[in-house]
């Protein structure tokens, strides 16, 4: 089987890519993030991907960084908890988009590592695009390999980012650290 993962950034790679490996599956990242903001995060997050690409040797697919995608889709949603699932969706639609056009057998997302993010909401997602783009979408729950992933991440010194990557979020990581 011959997976395209939507890659949100390098710590979150590592455990699933190892996971699929191991189930004897053929896995290319997709690294689809116009939400990150701003250009320079991006590029941090573009360039510890790359360096665990060489280091696991995964292809990598990095199409072009266009964040006005992100704020159109989000314009009346800013201050909207439905937010993050419209970013959420906007991104595993353009990874089942591309698995299909390149002829992939299905799509998953890093996004199912991180503790911060809603498992439920992100299968939801990921099913109905299945269903709408007639690709599977491979749903595991990754989070037990978070923090072993992330501390191999330090280890090798790949940046480690501390909010999700959009605007908004990097806004109440600020406001949190204020109060």
């Amino acid at each position: 089987m011959k997976v395209l993962v939507h890659t949100c950034c390098a710590p979150c790679l590592i455990y699933p890519l190892e996971f699929l490996r191991e189930k004897d599956i053929d896995v290319t990242g997709f690294f689809y993030n116009p939400n990150i903001h701003p250009l320079e995060e991006y590029n941090r997050r573009k360039e510890a991907v790359e360096i665990i690409s060489q280091d696991k040797d995964v292809k990598v697919i990095y199409p072009e960084y266009k964040p006005e995608e992100y704020f159109k889709l989000i314009s009346n949603a800013e201050n909207d908890s439905g937010r993050c699932a419209i970013c959420w969706e906007m991104r595993l639609l353009k990874t089942a988009l591309a698995a299909k056009e390149m002829e992939f057998d299905a799509i998953t997302t890093t996004l199912l590592v991180s503790p911060y993010q809603d498992q439920q909401l992100l299968q939801g997602i990921g099913e109905h695009i299945s269903e709408k783009e007639n690709i599977d979408f491979y749903f595991k729950d990754f989070r037990s390999g978070f923090r072993k992933a992330h501390d191999e991440a330090k280890k090798l010194g790949i940046y480690c980012q501390r909010y999700c990557g959009c605007t908004y979020s990097e806004l109440e990581r600020q406001k949190k650290r204020v109060k």
